[in-house]
């Protein structure tokens, strides 16, 4: 602990950027939250406080579509909260589901919405209803401490833990590093849910984050082949893991990945991350915090846009970072295993665990859990089933559900349901392989459309999939309303990410299993020009790919796209 506050102590907080000072003068993410959320002449926060949020699991935002009228009519924006759960490795009981249901319409807008990170998000909580809405998530064992902030996110891994005895013990690591590299501070209990400070106690510590916390945010996700749907290179640490004969022996160790980027900075640039050793099971933990604290201490703290894991290790390089990790652990990480990867998708549909365990992979577009317009009652239908499922329900990295551990029993009443309640239509290939940030109309950082929109855009793509003869065929497709990259489209064969209202630069040539970068190939260009662009190469992909070949190695074999060096580093 002592290279990163004497590091900070040398440097002047003028040199730095203004949210170190926030963190280290913020009384461990307590600032002056107390007195905003109890304000309530505006419906928003402080503008320090709405940095600290974040540490708490929350962010403030507005709604977009109604902010020129407000602001015509001299009203404040109309401000609202986005409410994220910690929920490690995204499994949920029958019981949490209903609570968390339940909150969603008295509480926010009435919908629940999987995020990318295996959790749940809320959006459109009112200030005067934070602190009820929360309490009750905490009355349900689950919070949202540190689903946000500059502080190690949301741990994630290979979705459901009922498939076999590995996917359980993974799962449980993923619990094990969450609560390790959770904050300290006890700002979330008292401000939020009532407990009262100890005048006199001893001094409040951060043991892992001191005052300062993190750079940037920090992410972890532990994946078992051959499925890679949390898309294990795309993070600050991926841990794959190695088994053999239902066995865990260890997980392969991966740093500096992380998809964000500015437009027209190019510093800035998603990563994928690098294999450098090989840990055990029972070292997982301690690995993780190494590598978290090399960033930690290292890491920039003057300029955000560089602060990731991603860029230390391009101003350090790879070797110096794992000898930092290695110094700190007291032992050298053993050779990274090979592993094999087919996908980075989801399973849907009935399937059987390996002990005969009955389990539905249900597909949820864009991850939002509603009652539609067009009958589909997903909401609805979640409900009843909780109401009579016994086992748990796993959330993934996609954005989709699994209703997992289904007693002999009950699988017949609950495919009644899923009947019932018309959860399940005739979805393509396409669609299935498809993901979308929430963008318009609660993210302030949007610049474009992407959950209202990529359906319609998925329609028309259909169309062209099914004139080349390739209706059957998945191709994985990714939209974000900004460049930050929530949805990973850095890593899709087909990637749109939003530069205005209506446009979009196009990315082509991510691999199939998450395994590489794609790369720019169009820029700015509406809607007409992607179709001009992209069916006549559906098309060519029909008549000239090998068999079995995906469409992000077909576009780089036939020099559609030139492959990135290595195949893996965004930038040349």
């Amino acid at each position: 602990m002592g290279d990163i506050i004497q590091k900070l102590r040398d440097i002047s907080f003028d040199e730095l950027h203004p949210n170190e000072r926030l963190k280290a003068e913020s009384d461990y993410l307590r600032g002056t939250l107390e007195q905003g959320i109890a304000d309530r002449a505006s419906g928003g926060v402080g503008e320090a406080d709405t940095q600290l949020t974040k540490f708490h699991g929350f962010y403030q935002q507005d709604d977009r579509d109604l902010r020129s009228e407000r602001r015509h009519q001299k009203l404040e924006p109309l401000y609202s909260f986005m409410v994220r759960l910690r929920m490690p490795g995204g499994l949920m009981s029958s019981r949490q589901w209903l609570t968390l249901d339940d909150i969603a319409t008295r509480y926010a807008n009435g919908t629940l919405r999987i995020t990318t990170r295996q959790t749940f998000q809320y959006h459109g909580v009112l200030k005067e209803n934070l602190r009820a809405h929360l309490k009750v998530i905490n009355e349900a064992m689950l919070d949202t401490i540190a689903a946000c902030g500059d502080v190690n996110r949301n741990v994630i891994c290979t979705a459901n833990p009922h498939r076999s005895k590995v996917h359980r013990q993974v799962y449980e690591l993923a619990h094990e590093i969450s609560a390790h590299l959770m904050p300290r501070s006890r700002a979330y209990h008292e401000i939020f849910l009532g407990e009262e400070r100890v005048a006199g106690g001893e001094e409040e510590q951060e043991p892992l984050y001191t005052r300062h916390y993190l750079p940037r945010k920090f992410k972890i996700a532990l994946a078992i082949p051959p499925e890679n749907d949390v898309d294990a290179f795309a993070h600050d640490i991926g841990f794959i893991a190695d088994s053999e004969g239902g066995e865990l022996r260890g997980f392969s160790v991966c740093i500096g990945g992380g998809m964000g980027m500015t437009h027209g900075e190019p510093a800035t640039f998603p990563r994928l991350s690098d294999v450098v050793g090989f840990c055990t099971p029972d070292q997982v933990v301690e690995v993780a915090e190494a590598i978290m604290l090399v960033q930690r201490d290292h890491g920039d703290r003057h300029d955000r846009k560089h602060a990731r894991t991603k860029y230390t290790i391009e101003d350090h390089g790879v070797e110096w970072f794992r000898e930092e990790v290695e110094r700190r652990l007291g032992y050298a990480l053993g050779e990274p295993r090979e592993f094999h990867f087919d996908s980075n998708g989801d399973r849907y549909g009935w399937y059987q665990g390996d002990d005969n365990t009955w389990h539905y992979g249900l597909f949820v577009e864009n991850g939002r859990i509603a009652d539609f317009d067009n009958g589909m009652k997903l909401l609805s239908g979640m409900r009843g089933i909780a109401r009579i499922h016994e086992g748990d329900i796993a959330l993934t990295t996609n954005q989709n559900l699994i209703i997992a551990n289904v007693a002999d029993d009950k699988r017949d009443e609950i495919g009644a349901l899923i009947d019932k309640y018309h959860m399940v239509k005739d979805v393509s290939a396409l669609r299935r392989g498809s993901m979308a940030c929430v963008a318009f109309p609660t993210c302030g950082l949007a610049m474009a459309e992407s959950e209202r929109y990529l359906p319609s855009l998925i329609d028309k793509l259909e169309q062209s999939m099914r004139k080349a003869g390739l209706a059957d065929d998945a191709i994985v497709v990714r939209m974000t309303g900004c460049p930050n990259g929530c949805a990973r489209p850095y890593v899709a064969e087909i990637g749109f990410v939003g530069k205005a209202l209506g446009r979009y630069n196009l990315y082509l040539g991510g691999s199939f299993t998450g395994e590489r970068l794609n790369k720019l190939y169009r820029e700015n260009i509406d809607e007409a020009t992607i179709m001009k662009e992209l069916t006549p190469l559906l098309k060519r992909y029909a008549k000239e790919r090998d068999e079995g070949e995906h469409f992000g190695d077909f576009v780089i074999r036939k020099g559609v796209i030139k492959e990135t060096t290595a195949g893996r580093n965004f930038h040349e």
